[in-house]
């Protein structure tokens, strides 16, 4: 996965000037444009779309500063008018490209990323590979924006809001794995922007041959294979942490690749005041 990302990083460095087509490299390369975005925004912190665009204002800002028209700059690098070339410049430098241009600055490099895999082999990852037949997740969903550490607090004033019967309910609705109660991201950025919207769920999973309520949302999952991953200790800080060692560690050593579904916690074990639990994480997954 690792030679995979830094031919991408060579291909962003090629195209600076026009459109990267992401979906034909990925398919040059052996993978999904979706296994792609989500491996390069877990390893390097930032979305590919993001990185591009600071690429590009690193490379104009030369341009900018050497008193190239601010058109022809713009043209240049793919944006159809100065003006908004220059609140793409102001994004990413904190100043406009005149007052770059009269100052030399402020500017703000985006170097050239290359991305190395460090093995320690001092984590152990608690995993399993689970081939599931279709199943659908029903529940209460809502959307909300993703935060990447700490507690989201649009998730818990979701919950909160629901009463105290219902969490009942739900978990005698439930009959197939994932067990239990489950929290449900669904529709996320293939960049996994934070700020960017999902869908979440609280719900649990039935089979398929079972009905869903009529007033709970239902997300339909079909036959697949399941990389599931166990761990306990500080909520939910431990589950963060799994999920980027899954991209850091597990993917680059196992000949599997995320494919586009839903990611699906199940809390297992809880302290009473929620501070720690045992947790399973779901991600889908195909061959490599």
């Amino acid at each position: 996965m690792i030679t995979e990302l830094n031919k991408l990083l060579e291909g962003v460095e090629t195209h600076l000037c026009e459109s990267l087509d992401i979906p034909a490299l990925a398919n040059s390369l052996g993978t999904t444009e979706y296994h792609l975005r989500r491996m390069f925004s877990s390893l390097t912190g930032m979305p590919l779309s993001e990185y591009v665009r600071r690429r590009r204002m690193t490379v104009a800002a030369a341009e900018v500063v050497e008193g190239a028209p601010l058109l022809d700059v713009a043209v240049r690098f793919g944006y159809s008018s100065a003006e908004a070339f220059g609140r793409a410049f102001l994004a990413v430098h904190g100043a406009g490209p005149g007052e770059v241009r009269r100052n030399g600055g402020p500017l703000r490099s985006q170097p050239k990323l290359r991305l190395r895999l460090t093995v320690e082999g001092n984590t152990s990852m608690d995993t399993r590979i689970a081939d599931r037949p279709a199943f659908r997740l029903v529940g209460h969903a809502t959307r909300v924006p993703l935060l990447h550490e700490g507690v989201n607090p649009h998730i818990a004033a979701h919950i909160a809001a629901l009463p105290g019967v219902e969490h009942a309910r739900l978990k005698a609705l439930a009959n197939t794995e994932p067990a239990g109660l489950l929290q449900v991201s669904a529709d996320v950025d293939p960049d996994y922007t934070e700020g960017s919207e999902l869908t979440y769920m609280h719900g649990v999973a039935l089979d398929a041959a079972t009905a869903a309520p009529d007033d709970l949302d239902v997300i339909e999952v079909p036959a697949g294979v399941w990389a599931v991953f166990r761990t306990s200790g500080p909520y939910p800080t431990a589950l963060q942490q799994t999920y980027a060692a899954s991209a850091t560690e597990w993917f680059p050593s196992n000949p599997w690749r995320l494919r586009p579904g839903p990611s699906i916690a199940a809390v297992l074990d809880r302290a009473e005041d929620f501070s720690t639990a045992t947790t399973e994480l779901w991600l889908p997954i195909e061959r490599a």
